[in-house]
């Protein structure tokens, strides 16, 4: 099993909580937007918030590499293969939200060490939250311990976080029509997400595609507080590369094995299941 470097992992949490403070909660709703090369919306707080970050992990730790999402992708290439340790960073995860006064947003950062996530940190400023995770040592809400509670229930009865605009058309449509859960919710930041599925907040998780800035340390948090997670091809989550990663996740097997086979039913394109 991989360990993370020595690390002070009260210093990383106070510069990830002090950047959100100072970075974020000043221009909340109050920010002007433009639009990236891929689609996706950029603020002045995104930019802000990563050279701020970026700037004090290499002062603390110079011999650990930075990749950030609002690096141009010719600067992410070749990172994650050319990096024993690696810190990756989505400075604002859930930009849309934050620039129209929706107060769900995060800072996301992960260690990756030797191709492996060994450390998560995702802030929210809203509503002072921390959520960490060490692979290997657990997960923690503000340094109390956080662990899923198992649904206990059918997927009819489940609420689901889902993320409908990047899935397969016809599986988003067999969604809507067939709704084998009970409600649905979908919040706009992929690392908080994870972070309240971790918290049995919701009960089953469905994403069509997110980038490794998104996902790494939210679903490593996830993963250590005891969920059970998969692409919807069966594969682990976490690859290290830049490719898009489908996400499934569920509180407890059973409610993982429920929500998965429906889904894998439904697939249009079906791939052996891992």
């Amino acid at each position: 099993m991989n360990r993370p470097m020595n690390h002070n992992l009260p210093k990383l949490k106070q510069i990830i909580i002090t950047a959100a403070r100072e970075e974020l909660l000043p221009r909340f709703a109050d920010v002007q937007r433009s639009i990236k090369a891929d689609g996706s919306f950029v603020t002045e707080a995104d930019l802000a918030t990563q050279a701020r970050i970026s700037r004090e992990l290499q002062q603390h730790y110079p011999d650990t590499g930075f990749l950030g999402e609002e690096m141009t992708a010719q600067e992410q290439a070749g990172l994650l293969s050319n990096s024993d340790s690696l810190w990756c960073l989505d400075p604002l995860d859930g930009t849309s939200n934050f620039a129209v006064g929706t107060p769900y947003y995060a800072v996301s950062l992960a260690l990756i060490e030797r191709g492996v996530p060994t450390l998560g940190i995702v802030y929210d400023p809203n509503r002072d939250e921390c959520f960490v995770a060490v692979r290997g040592q657990g997960a923690f809400l503000n340094d109390a311990p956080l662990s899923v509670r198992p649904a206990g229930l059918p997927l009819s009865k489940c609420t689901a976080l889902i993320d409908f605009k990047r899935l397969p058309a016809q599986l988003a449509m067999d969604l809507v029509a067939q709704q084998p859960y009970a409600s649905q919710r979908s919040y706009g930041s992929v690392a908080l997400d994870w972070c309240w599925l971790a918290a049995s907040r919701v009960h089953v998780y469905l994403h069509g595609a997110s980038n490794i800035w998104d996902y790494a340390a939210g679903q490593l948090i996830f993963s250590e507080a005891g969920g059970v997670s998969s692409t919807l091809e069966g594969e682990a989550i976490y690859t290290n590369d830049l490719s898009k990663r489908s996400s499934v996740g569920a509180l407890d097997q059973a409610s993982f094995d429920q929500w998965y086979g429906w889904l894998y039913e439904h697939l249009d394109q079906k791939k052996p299941r891992q």
